[in-house]
């Protein structure tokens, strides 16, 4: 490609960052509860799409695919600290009350990857069912599946906690 066509790239590039990358670490933020990792994970997730560029067909779906695989990862890291702080104080607390804390977003943290990844896509990120399946290499129907096996999961696990009338 000739100096024109970088260009051209560099500047869809740049115009891409300046009006996604809010949303995008506003997005991770209301995951993460840290504006610090929000950036963080905003910004890796355009470091990866950089080195892509070319290769990718819907920069804005790669980016939330990738920022919700780094908010897993961060939710993992982050249980894997909360897990080893609790061994090293030796106190466990096994109150009903701590179970009343369930909050939806741990719940949607404990869904097995696959259903997790397409509810962040699809219920936080708001995209839709086919662009999730463009993105994740998975039919609609699959996408579909997954989304209702996950609402099954956490109608079950709200059981008891709030009303659910389905």
């Amino acid at each position: 490609m000739g100096e024109g066509g970088t260009g051209a790239g560099e500047r869809a590039a740049e115009a891409l960052f300046a009006g996604f990358y809010p949303r995008l670490a506003g997005w991770c933020r209301g995951l993460v509860d840290s504006d610090e990792v929000a950036h963080d994970i905003a910004s890796e997730a355009f470091t990866r799409l950089w080195s892509r560029w070319s290769a990718v067909d819907r920069p804005e779906s790669y980016l939330f695919s990738v920022a919700a695989n780094l908010v897993r990862d961060h939710w993992r890291r982050r249980d894997r600290e909360r897990r080893a702080a609790r061994d090293l104080d030796a106190v466990r607390e096994d109150s009903p009350a701590a179970d009343q804390g369930l909050a939806v977003r741990s719940l949607v943290e404990s869904l097995p990857d696959r259903q997790r990844v397409t509810v962040l896509l699809h219920y936080y990120a708001g995209l839709p069912v086919d662009e999730i399946a463009s993105v994740l290499r998975r039919r609609p129907g699959t996408v579909k599946s997954d989304l209702y096996k996950a609402r099954q999961r956490l109608r079950s696990a709200l059981r008891g906690f709030h009303d659910i009338t389905t």
